[in-house]
């Protein structure tokens, strides 16, 4: 069976819904780094550069394949990292993991891609390191048993079905929600802080941030809805969520800044995420669903 990220258990249609939920929710925190990794990363800067340099080599031969390759090869690299400890800084060991990381991750997803042609990838790279695809396979085996050859890995995706199903949306604004949501999940794998946190939660506090950006009025819904899941920690839901807040600034910002320079104007979305974020940075930190009541009340009085 092909794997897929929003169906990651070969089993999965066979089964009774809510046994589906319950084995994904049951199962999850065997497919991430235990919390022990979060805390090495925190306390190193020096880990943590590492990890930066492991995942800049991976986006750099995944960059020409859909952004899924990337997702599950970084999966595959903090839970190898992990289990086996970081490694010591060595060029080409380094570029040999974040190889074989790739590679598997391709296999995993039936992408027409074989060793022969990774390494092909390699040849036309400015690393300066060519591996044998026999040195590749063995990597390969050796990241396998550390992984325990759970390779249908259990991602934040996984979730995404179950808690928009909760929202019965209609397909135009299911869609765009999910694609928003997906973006943020992207973009906040590289981001340290999103190892504290399990799959479940960091896909219900990307839906409720996406949701907060593109339909505010309804964000309170969506708050309530995920927030009465027996699944769930809201806590830890909107402890992530400030995570991915904190992120997303970054990224909007980053973009302010470019868009500035050039001369390029920044859309409505931007401006408004922005005005927001310096309302809350100069005056009191507000909950999300105070900021969205307040705006609405203000729109209601005028």
């Amino acid at each position: 069976m092909e794997f897929n990220l929003e169906n990651p258990l070969e089993n999965f249609h066979d089964l009774p819904n809510s046994q589906c939920v319950s084995s994904l929710f049951l199962i999850e925190s065997d497919h991430i780094p235990p919390p022990s990794y979060f805390q090495t990363l925190k306390s190193n800067e020096f880990d943590t550069s590492l990890r930066t340099d492991f995942i800049s080599l991976i986006s750099q031969l995944s960059c020409n394949f859909d952004p899924v390759v990337t997702y599950l090869a970084i999966n595959y690299l903090d839970r190898f990292l992990a289990n086996q400890g970081i490694l010591q800084p060595k060029p080409w060991a380094n570029k040999l993991l974040a190889v074989t990381c790739f590679s598997l991750a391709i296999k995993m997803l039936k992408t027409e891609y074989s060793a022969t042609d990774v390494q092909g990838l390699l040849n036309h790279d400015d690393g300066g390191f060519i591996f044998e695809t026999q040195t590749i396979k063995r990597m390969e085996a050796l990241v396998l048993g550390a992984l325990h050859w759970r390779m249908r890995s259990i991602t934040p995706f996984s979730f995404i079905p179950y808690f928009t199903n909760l929202f019965h949306l209609d397909d135009i604004t299911l869609k765009v929600l999910k694609d928003r949501a997906s973006q943020i999940i992207f973009k906040s794998q590289k981001d340290v802080k999103v190892l504290e946190f399990k799959p479940s939660i960091v896909a219900a506090s990307s839906l409720l941030y996406a949701s907060h950006e593109l339909f505010p009025f309804q964000y309170p819904c969506f708050l309530g809805t995920i927030s009465n899941s027996s699944y769930v920690n809201k806590e830890n839901v909107m402890q992530c969520y400030n995570v991915i807040q904190d992120i997303s600034k970054e990224e909007y910002e980053s973009m302010f800044n470019a868009n500035s320079s050039s001369g390029t104007p920044v859309n409505v979305l931007d401006e408004n995420f922005l005005s927001l974020e310096s309302e809350k940075t100069n005056g009191t930190n507000l909950d999300p669903t105070t900021m969205i009541q307040e705006k609405h009340f203000k729109r209601r009085k005028i």
